[in-house]
């Protein structure tokens, strides 16, 4: 009881937390060739209970990427480095634009949007699912524009009838060039009509066209799944 009266006194605080094995990162790259359909699917589906968890509870997380990611030997993840994460409730007041990992950060933040809401954590779904299945990241951007032109070169650059509003924002530049939109197959090829539709549900360049990480749990992509195998909190 001393002890611990004097560990009081000098302002120490100790923090205890789980062990896990590595981070998603490191688990592609010790893996030997692709990873398994069955393990992206379940990474992905307990990405999206843990993300949809934190969302209902109203905080967004701000900065999903591999690295962030923890995994064990046995197939579990869960989501951590919360150092970024935000409490949100309406209204939506301005928030910093420094945050997200450059590769992972989502359209409305790199054009300069300062009023944004838990889909900035859905888009990063996307270029996980597709790390995880090709190796290689989906937007390997070396700077904001660099990350920007990497997105229109996939996808198109984005129209006010898929985006309303988007030339309106900050950055938004009438002259961004004018590239055409590349098949999502061509991206990740391993990914069946179903992945493919997931990932283009969480590609969607309007946040509030979306899906919502609650919604997504139920998705066709995740039906072969057990999940309750693992429990992702």
């Amino acid at each position: 009881a001393a002890a611990s009266r004097r560990e009081l006194t000098t302002g120490r605080l100790y923090l205890i937390f789980e062990f896990l094995d590595a981070d998603l990162k490191r688990h592609l790259d010790k893996t030997p060739g692709p990873l398994p359909m069955d393990q992206v699917k379940s990474f992905s589906y307990q990405l999206v209970k843990g993300l949809a968890f934190c969302h209902s509870r109203g905080v967004m997380h701000r900065d999903l990427k591999p690295q962030n990611l923890l995994v064990t030997a046995d197939g579990r993840l869960k989501l951590a480095d919360f150092g970024l994460a935000r409490a949100f409730c309406p209204p939506i007041r301005p928030l910093t634009h420094e945050v997200v990992t450059l590769w992972y950060r989502p359209p409305e933040i790199l054009l300069g949007s300062t009023t944004y809401a838990p889909p900035v954590d859905v888009w990063a779904i996307g270029p996980i699912i597709v790390e995880m299945v090709t190796k290689r990241p989906m937007f390997p951007g070396d700077c904001e524009i660099d990350e920007i032109y990497k997105i229109f070169r996939m996808l198109g650059p984005p129209d006010e009838k898929q985006w309303p509003s988007c030339t309106a924002l900050q950055d938004w530049n009438p002259a961004f060039p004018q590239w055409p939109r590349l098949s999502l197959k061509s991206v990740a090829p391993r990914l069946d009509e179903q992945g493919i539709s997931l990932l283009e549900a969480t590609l969607m360049y309007d946040p509030k066209a979306r899906i919502a990480a609650c919604e997504a749990m139920n998705h066709p992509f995740f039906d072969s799944v057990d999940k309750n195998a693992h429990n992702t909190l």
